[in-house]
């Protein structure tokens, strides 16, 4: 995934979900934020950032926040950005058990739910829901960072779809580099990590993998080990 009309600024401090004061060239901005989570460990005053500009008439802001620095690693907070990146790793082999797919097509309905992908590879068919990680703490990464109902009904859904036949994971993508070890947040979602167990145990698979991230880009880098427990 490329990004263009890349700048650095300075975040300050954030009014909603869905907007952020930041200063850029030394001018106090509003922007948006592409990602609703609350991201409380990133989104820090004073924390170097990197935003995107689109120049946009239907847009209210020109500039859109999408990478965070932490100390010296760069996070990506984007969350529209991991089903592309994905994507990009599925059609050129990138991920394990997951090679030489017949047929991959995005935003699949299933049930009552809408599956990030549905794949055919020979007479195997599937789905795949993916999920953006950008919460870490001194290597460990967790999912999520705030309750998600939205995220435990699309996991009961992949049980379901294991059930009737398909193939179903649950693919957890790590927005930074660095990550060592990946489990559910039990402390912030015990629902959503008893539902991923439920799963595990019913067949449903669960992939980790990290990113490379960039000023201007973002790309699927190496699988990382999943944790049953809580650290």
């Amino acid at each position: 995934m490329i990004y263009e009309n890349i700048y650095e600024g300075r975040f300050i401090k954030r009014l909603n979900r869905f907007i952020a004061i930041v200063e850029i060239n030394e001018k106090e901005e509003t922007v948006h934020v592409k990602n609703t989570g609350r991201c409380s460990e990133l989104l820090i005053e004073g924390a170097k950032i990197h935003l995107q500009y689109v120049d946009k008439k239907t847009r209210k802001t020109k500039y859109s926040l999408i990478n965070v620095f932490k100390n010296e690693n760069l996070f990506n907070i984007d969350s529209q950005v991991p089903n592309k990146v994905v994507e990009d790793a599925l059609r050129n082999n990138k991920i394990k058990g997951l090679k030489d797919l017949d047929y991959l097509k995005r935003e699949q309905t299933y049930g009552n739910s809408r599956f990030d992908f549905y794949f055919e590879k020979g007479e195997i068919k599937g789905y795949i829901e993916v999920k953006g990680v950008t919460l870490e703490n001194n290597g460990f990464a967790k999912f999520p960072d705030a309750p998600t109902i939205r995220g435990r009904k699309h996991v009961n859904e992949l049980v379901q779809a294991k059930a009737d036949g398909f193939d179903a994971y649950i693919f957890f993508l790590l927005q930074f580099k660095g990550g060592h070890e990946f489990s559910t947040n039990r402390k912030m979602d015990p629902k959503f990590a008893m539902a991923v167990d439920d799963a595990r145990k019913n067949g449903v698979k669960v992939l980790v993998y990290d990113s490379v991230v960039k000023k201007d880009s973002i790309v699927i880098s190496e699988e990382v080990n999943y944790n049953s427990k809580d650290r």
